[in-house]
């Protein structure tokens, strides 16, 4: 071999084993989603007689019966509705929560934070039946509340576990120094207390709201129209012509986007939480 090709061999980038396992790791996470846009861009005819890789007939005719429709668009903001009303009601209980087991022993403060914990561990199966009986009961049946209530079950434990580990690592002494200062308790705890531990609620608010959007049993058990969410909207799309798949595939691709926002906004408090070792 001559010195030329030689010295390009030497030149030639080696590709490393762990670069060619994550290619292949991420391709291997990203086809389901590729393959799911692709099939919202397609007409049924398509999607059902022919297989392709891209569209022969770009369509968006499935994006615009999800926005067009009641009975879709409505799944949305009912999702949202009670996502973000469980996310307020499980901070604001978990946070006090969360700063009571950091900061003080107390008698059989353990067990209940276990207790909370398998709360946590519980699947919602075992509570779907009592929830629907007392919610029938009280005339909360097919409301927002019922269902963000229903959540709070397994996100307040969640929350407080989170939220205690990055109380834990403040120090006590900014408590002790605040309160020489004068500064009353809910005025340390909003203005002082909480920027401190903005990083541990970004991640927390990351988790509430993904289990709450993603979770289906409660949300369709406890709900029948006035409030029915997304996910149990595209449950139920077989009509006489059977399934409209490029519709499902829209849905689903519109399901995705608020939680790739919410991951985006939350990225970095996300990176802060494992570099702490608090998720």
């Amino acid at each position: 071999m001559s010195d030329v090709a030689q010295t390009q061999t030497r030149r030639m980038p080696r590709i490393k084993g762990n670069v060619v396992v994550m290619g292949l790791y991420l391709l291997f996470l990203l086809l389901p989603i590729y393959w799911l846009v692709m099939m919202s861009l397609k007409t049924n005819s398509e999607i059902l007689n022919t297989f392709t890789l891209w569209p022969r007939d770009l369509t968006f005719d499935n994006y615009l019966t999800i926005l067009t429709d009641a009975s879709w668009y409505t799944g949305y903001l009912n999702s949202m509705a009670y996502v973000v009303m469980n996310m307020v009601i499980s901070l604001l209980v978990a946070l006090p929560a969360a700063y009571a087991f950091s900061r003080y022993t107390f008698m059989g403060d353990k067990h209940l934070f276990f207790w909370l914990l398998t709360n946590r561990m519980a699947p919602p199966a075992v509570f779907a039946l009592p929830f629907f009986q007392l919610y029938s009961s009280v005339g909360l049946f097919d409301t927002h509340i019922a269902v963000a209530l229903a959540h709070c079950l397994f996100n307040v434990p969640l929350a407080v576990w989170i939220l205690e580990g990055f109380m834990r690592g403040v120090p006590k002494e900014i408590d002790e120094t605040a309160y020489i200062d004068g500064y009353s308790f809910p005025r340390f705890f909003i203005k002082i207390f909480t920027p401190l531990v903005a990083s541990g609620i970004g991640v927390t608010a990351f988790f509430l709201f993904m289990f709450s959007w993603v979770e289906l049993l409660l949300s369709r058990t406890l709900t029948s129209v006035n409030a029915k969410p997304i996910a149990a909207t595209m449950t139920r799309t077989v009509g006489a012509a059977g399934i409209d798949w490029g519709v499902l595939a829209a849905a689903g691709v519109l399901t995705i986007v608020p939680g790739a926002l919410v991951i985006y906004f939350v990225r970095n408090y996300i990176a802060k939480g494992f570099a702490l070792g608090r998720v």
